[in-house]
């Protein structure tokens, strides 16, 4: 185990069991917009992973969801979400995450997702695979959209820009099999990853989001990209993962409902 795959994986184990610990708890609840919630566990969850990776590699910089923002032009940049699925945790749903990844020289070379509910670890670093538990995970094998299950996410600004998602949603809805929406994005990828979605598709996400997701779903023999079809980077306004064989029907469906907004 590298020393920053070990850092990555311990810090998750340990956020994640703090997040466990408080799910039921009363939480202080903020928000950063009309239904983008952060809690107090958000915070506390992002100072254990960025402490100990701080201490670990103090040259490095960071990039979390809530506050922390290192910026020295460092060759090394750890990007953090340390509850992904938010609202899910404030509701009480035992739906979330904690995404690790770790750029180099802007390359995600690392990934670590950790869903402390039922204890799964991935895990993926470049050139090397993805792996679940430490076996190795593979995308599905699903052949035609219309088999499929995909899930897909709405952006916390859909009251204000609810045309497009819904238009995607709606085009979608008759070519699938069926369509799921967890709230995690990190998860959603995890899952494509894992085989256990074909595919997922989201807009107006945030690097922290798909970092260590979008490495999973690229190690695991999967395809990543925009909704135009152009190679996904953390600038990207949207994404759209699978496990490459839907790839063209998926992007179709995209494209026919980018027609219609």
């Amino acid at each position: 185990m590298t020393t920053f795959r070990q850092a990555a994986v311990e810090s998750a184990r340990e956020a994640g069991a703090f997040l466990k610990e408080r799910l039921h708890a009363d939480h202080r609840i903020d928000f950063k917009g009309e239904i983008n919630l952060v809690t107090e566990a958000d915070r506390t969850s992002e100072e254990i992973i960025t402490s100990r990776i701080q201490k670990l590699f103090p040259d490095h910089d960071v990039m979390a969801e809530e506050s922390t923002n290192i910026t020295r032009g460092a060759e090394y940049r750890w990007i953090i979400d340390p509850l992904d699925g938010t609202t899910n945790y404030a509701h009480g749903y035992p739906l979330f995450c904690v995404s690790i990844a770790l750029q180099r020289m802007g390359e995600v070379i690392l990934g670590v997702i950790y869903d402390p509910m039922f204890d799964e670890l991935f895990v993926a670093e470049r050139g090397e695979g993805a792996f679940l538990q430490g076996r190795e995970i593979h995308v599905s094998t699903t052949e035609r959209l219309i088999e499929g299950l995909v899930a897909t996410g709405f952006p916390y600004d859909v009251r204000e820009n609810c045309r497009d998602t819904l238009a995607y949603f709606n085009e979608m809805i008759p070519k699938v099999q069926a369509i799921r929406r967890i709230g995690s994005a990190a998860l959603d990828l995890a899952y494509v990853a894992v085989g256990r979605f074909d595919g997922f598709w989201e807009l107006r996400l945030q690097p922290w989001d798909t970092a260590a997701g979008w490495l999973m779903v690229e190690e695991a023999g999967g395809v990543v990209t925009d909704l135009n079809g152009k190679p996904y980077s953390l600038e990207s306004p949207s994404i759209v993962a699978s496990n490459a064989m839907i790839h063209e029907e998926l992007m179709d469906v995209l494209d026919q409902a980018s027609s219609m907004i």
